[in-house]
């Protein structure tokens, strides 16, 4: 039986209850396509984050946090305060921070899932100071004692999924042309016959493998969790504050974990000393090879000493393991620190001290691919810095010369014939 209920009168009417429901779609995709009301709700969400972290801050230093929500781009202004990044950097450093109950840890956790791009760069801009607060507690000497990092973990592992989901499955891959062709442009008229070719395969190169979901952060696969984080850092790494580039100079200084004299003498006549750490000793080295090798064993139990005074856990770094997954991140942040020219002077002498202590680091523990991208580091910077120089001293040579007074010259005077 039918019991469908009919309008009285006929035919329905214009206004019956059917023709309404045809447009309640259209007005609310018309809301949700008016940029001014995403740009409200971007706001709206940004202003009360801002406020939640500001109540998660004890004593009475919030208010420069709290009054970064009256701004037009509150997420923005938090990224681009140093009064701010202080205040949580030292909540970050704490001894008992990085635990599953830590409320910044979930206020960081939770901004991260918000999708919102503005908020993001904010976790981000906290990221080295994180990672490397996490890893130095991990391979610092007394870390069986430490508390759980889980919070740490949990920040990290957001980071993670949200890059295996941006992927889709797939790894970065980077092309590399074909040498053999005359020019980089060139293409063959007939083709490439693939089949042929038994080198095609070399010419794509893996930047970053396809990345699998993980649910914990294993010792095997830490690594590679943190490294994915440093990746999507280097995506935004020129929106960073200068602050957090020198955070992340800092530690990738301390974990190479090399202060020995051949940091300081790579430039210029100092590579005959790094003869003997690189395993080639020459006539040069040869005489005084003892005491090199008596002063290295004296360094390795200072660093011993630092290591078992607990250094690390309150903030600081330590000297940890750095597989290239973890590397090539960070040789990529600390690459656009060195030669990028919106970068301040102190982030380019941060990195490149932290370049020249992976290049030695590198060079002690005979890693190849390692030595031969933080040679090439070190090389692009004292090339950098050289024809800075040049550029500085030609400026002034041209500036004295313009200003040197000159001696006056006598009017000249014309003799005309009568």
């Amino acid at each position: 039986m039918d019991f469908s209920v009919k309008p009285n009168g006929g035919s329905p009417s214009p206004s019956s209850s059917t023709t309404p429901h045809r447009f309640k779609p259209s007005a609310a995709t018309a809301s949700d396509r008016d940029p001014m009301h995403s740009w409200w709700e971007s706001v709206s969400k940004q202003r009360s984050r801002i406020l939640s972290l500001s109540s998660l801050l004890s004593g009475g230093d919030e208010a420069p946090i709290s009054s970064l929500a009256d701004s037009d781009r509150p997420a923005l202004s938090l990224l681009s305060s140093r009064p701010a990044y202080s205040l949580i950097s030292a909540s970050l450093r704490d001894p008992s921070s990085g635990s599953g109950s830590d409320p910044l840890c979930q206020w960081l956790y939770e901004t991260y899932l918000s999708s919102d791009q503005p908020l993001r760069l904010v976790v981000l801009s906290f990221l080295p100071l994180l990672a490397g607060t996490y890893l130095s507690r991990i391979h610092s000497s007394d870390s069986s004692s430490l508390p759980s990092l889980s919070g740490f973990e949990a920040v990290l592992l957001a980071i993670y999924a949200a890059e295996v989901k941006s992927r889709a499955g797939k790894g970065v891959l980077v092309h590399i042309p074909d040498l053999s062709q005359p020019s980089l442009y060139h293409t063959p008229r007939n083709g490439v016959d693939r089949s042929r070719d038994s080198n095609h395969v070399a010419s794509v190169g893996v930047l970053s493998p396809q990345l699998e979901p993980q649910v914990a952060v294993k010792s095997t696969k830490r690594a590679g969790i943190v490294g994915v984080g440093m990746q999507c850092y280097f995506k935004e790494v020129s929106q960073m504050p200068a602050w957090s580039k020198l955070e992340l100079c800092s530690f990738a200084g301390a974990w190479a974990g090399q202060d020995c004299d051949c940091k300081e003498k790579i430039d210029g006549e100092g590579d005959k000393v790094l003869a003997l750490t690189n395993g080639f000793v020459d006539s040069s080295s040869s005489l005084n090879g003892s005491s090199e090798i008596e002063a290295e064993e004296e360094e390795e139990e200072e660093e011993q000493v630092i290591s078992s005074n607990g250094v690390g856990v309150g903030g600081g770094g330590v000297r940890i393991p750095l597989p290239w997954e973890l590397l090539q991140p960070i040789l990529r942040i600390l690459g656009h620190c060195l030669l990028s020219p919106l970068n301040s002077e102190d982030v380019k002498d941060a990195a490149s001290n932290a370049v020249r202590s992976l290049y030695a680091r590198a060079s002690h523990d005979l890693n190849p691919q390692a030595i031969l991208a933080t040679r090439s580091l070190v090389n692009l910077d004292a090339s950098a810095r050289a024809a800075a120089k040049t550029a500085s001293a030609e400026s002034v040579g041209g500036s004295s010369n313009v200003n040197t007074p000159s001696k006056s010259k006598k009017p000249e005077i014309l003799l005309s014939s009568k």
